[in-house]
């Protein structure tokens, strides 16, 4: 494999920014993969579902080649009854005009019927139907998406009157690996809080500009303790700002600032990640469905999502350009634990979080613990969603 220069690699992640752009409001972007010559590896035409604006449905049916098909993620699939799903895969539609969208937005994101949709014939995806759905979920979409396969002829011309945007499935899988790795350094301040008054705020970007994560330091870094107490706290604006009872999430932000104060200090960082990287919109969507009845596992399932689709490296890299090496985390997530160990951060200790449990939360926080393997072993109440 041949690796891009920096500036190709600059380059790549800009047309998968751009990429992401439009597909958030609603406009069609071709992802080009191979040679065009067999189904793997054919270009497609991709038309988001959640956002699509007629227009792009327009240019979808009027210039691809045939007609397109609707490609779900795996976990989707697995809600609609395909238990051994591990891929994503298209559902051939009819063409013409009558293409029913509320059909097919019920098919991607509506509450599961699974005995309809089990004898759906699903086909296997081609790289950019892959690309297309990792891509949506980067940019905080459905991930669910029109595709149909569209001639080089015709892509040229969309491209040069500037109907649609072209990016490659190499680009958008190294800007999906690469963007939570890369982080720039952007602004700081001191901000002293109520429980620690010397505290610095200090920003740090993604590449693609979609997300900005906080790093609070505090206390006075030559008098941390030498395995510094961390915590990582992923954005809940419900419980962090408003006191959702849903979750603890506000109390236990709050609480991890005072103890790492009262520990001597050390570093909380507060990551864009909310609703467990799915983003607010697709947080809402997943507590209606857990009002009809779902656990929050199932809930994000049914909107395609994994149960947990964050990753820390965004975190490692923090904590490196912060010049933290060995930690004390304070976390009841596994998963965190393990992310940072395997990023080379030494974890001398860990250390349960605690929250309030009520009857808001509790079905939410045992599904957790049952579900998800979280250390609640000593206090069911011990989980929130920003330690999810």
């Amino acid at each position: 494999m041949v690796r891009p220069t920096s500036q190709e690699g600059d380059q790549a992640m800009q047309q998968c920014e751009r990429a992401m752009f439009d597909l958030r409001r609603g406009v069609a972007i071709i992802i080009l993969a191979g040679d065009g010559k067999d189904a793997r590896g054919e270009h497609r035409i991709v038309f988001p579902i959640e956002t699509g604006t007629p227009p792009s449905l327009a240019t979808l049916q009027t210039e691809a080649m045939a007609a397109p098909s609707l490609v779900i993620s795996p976990q989707r699939l697995r809600m609609l009854g395909i238990a051994d799903a591990s891929d994503c895969a298209r559902l051939p539609l009819d063409s013409g005009d009558s293409l029913d969208m509320d059909v097919c937005r019920q098919i991607a994101f509506g509450s599961p019927t699974v005995d309809a949709h089990q004898r759906l014939p699903f086909e296997q995806p081609c790289d950019a139907d892959r690309a297309a759905v990792a891509l949506l979920k980067r940019a905080l979409l459905i991930p669910a998406a029109l595709t149909a396969p569209i001639d080089k002829r015709t892509i040229d011309r969309l491209v040069e009157d500037r109907t649609a945007l072209d990016v490659s499935v190499d680009e958008v899988d190294a800007c999906v690996e690469a963007s939570a790795g890369q982080l720039s350094r952007i602004s700081e301040a001191d901000v002293p809080l109520e429980v620690a008054t010397k505290t610095r705020f200090i920003l740090f970007r993604e590449p693609d500009g979609l997300r900005e994560h906080m790093a609070l330091q505090i206390g006075h870094p030559e008098e941390w303790p030498e395995a510094v107490p961390v915590r990582l706290h992923s954005a809940c604006l419900t419980g962090d700002l408003f006191g959702s009872l849903r979750c603890d999430c506000g109390e236990q932000l709050r609480g991890g600032v005072a103890r790492i104060a009262a520990a001597g200090g050390g570093v909380l960082l507060y990551l864009a990640q909310e609703g467990r990287g799915i983003g607010l919109a697709n947080k809402l969507r997943a507590y209606t469905l857990q009002d009809a009845g779902a656990d929050t596992i199932d809930a994000d399932g049914t909107l395609g999502f994994a149960p947990d689709e964050r990753r820390y490296r965004v975190a490692v890299a923090m904590l490196e350009q912060l010049g933290v090496e060995r930690i004390r985390l304070l976390t009841n997530n596994p998963q965190k634990l393990a992310a940072i160990e395997a990023g080379g951060i030494e974890v001398v200790d860990r250390e349960a979080v605690y929250g309030q449990l009520n009857e808001h939360n509790k079905r939410y926080l045992q599904a957790k613990a049952d579900r998800s393997g979280h250390l609640l072993d000593e206090w069911l109440g011990a989980e929130s969603e920003a330690d999810q």
